[in-house]
């Protein structure tokens, strides 16, 4: 039998809270309501270790955001709107404190790495973020999660961050904080920006003055399958990981790349999510042992989230 390495899962049913109205609106609760009940039944079930996070502080948001903008998000929930900007945008009464706790995942699963205490970790938390940009939402997205636990991993003394994002859309609020610093990399599969969301993540993008060369681009087309994409992994993300030599990886796990999420016209199947994480899981053993944390992003059609979310754990776990 083959041994697993137990895998940490941050989250807190107070995630649940963030209502975002209902009805249309894609990013929904049970998105980690469904992702639970898959792993509670499957077979790593028994290698699953959960721990609920702290909420971040204003001043590790404020290391990306800015004040006005948390001011703003505050004051829109107090008032009781139903949106911040745009529709996307949905809010209800505890988004600003759900929020909070959401960028708190990633901050609580670098302390139990940095302390020993969990080998992988998985954030399944919602709202997402790598869209947020330092004043303004975009795409669901409030708090930059990914960027928020770079800025922490920073803080703590590692300074050559890598975030790696298989999300289906760019991270456009991701290259905002990095694409003019030279210890910063920002790895980027994602559907072309031709034909998708946000319309940023163009592959002549690559960075701006002490930053040049560290961010990667990598759109893809409507279609792009698995083999099409693992290219990808074990080509160019691969020569920039080696040139990079990153003390530590953030994942944006995105996984509305499925064939069967309409959010996207990518063609990736449940198992391709299992063999990135394998690559992922190698890539930290190589460069940065123990300093893996992977963070939800997307995924929406309820059932691929689920499974594919359980390939990617299976792909981390051994």
């Amino acid at each position: 039998m083959i041994d697993r390495q137990q895998i940490t899962i941050v989250t807190d049913s107070s995630l649940l809270d963030h209502d975002t109205g209902g009805g249309e609106h894609p990013e929904v609760p049970r998105r980690l309501e469904v992702i639970m009940e898959q792993l509670n039944a499957g077979p790593l079930s028994s290698g699953i270790q959960r721990t609920h996070p702290d909420p971040a502080t204003r001043k590790q948001l404020t290391a990306f955001h800015t004040e006005a903008w948390l001011f703003r998000f505050e004051e829109a929930v107090l008032s009781g709107k139903t949106y911040i900007d745009h529709t996307d945008n949905q809010i209800g009464y505890s988004s600003f404190e759900t929020a909070m706790l959401s960028a708190g995942t990633g901050i609580t699963g670098i302390n139990l790495l940095e302390n020993s205490e969990a080998a992988d970790v998985f954030c399944l938390t919602r709202p997402p973020g790598h869209h947020a940009e330092p004043n303004m939402p975009f795409g669901f997205c409030f708090f930059n999660n990914c960027v928020i636990a770079a800025r922490h991993w920073q803080s703590l003394g590692r300074q050559r961050i890598c975030v790696f994002d298989f999300d289906a859309h760019h991270g456009n609020g991701i290259q905002t904080a990095f694409e003019k610093e030279a210890d910063s990399l920002y790895i980027s599969i994602h559907e072309h920006p031709s034909f998708s969301y946000p319309g940023t993540g163009w592959a002549e993008e690559h960075g701006q003055g002490e930053g040049a060369g560290t961010i990667v681009n990598l759109p893809v087309n409507p279609g792009t399958s698995d083999d099409q994409v693992l290219g990808l992994l074990d080509g160019p993300v691969l020569d920039s990981l080696e040139q990079f030599e990153p003390e530590a990886i953030v994942v944006a796990a995105g996984f509305d790349g499925h064939i069967a999420d309409d959010m996207s016209g990518l063609a990736y199947s449940t198992g391709v999510y299992r063999e990135f994480a394998q690559r992922i899981k190698a890539w930290e053993q190589r460069f940065c042992p123990g300093r893996l944390l992977s963070i939800l992003e997307g995924g929406y059609e309820l059932t691929a989230l689920a499974e594919s979310v359980e390939a990617y754990l299976d792909g981390l776990s051994g």
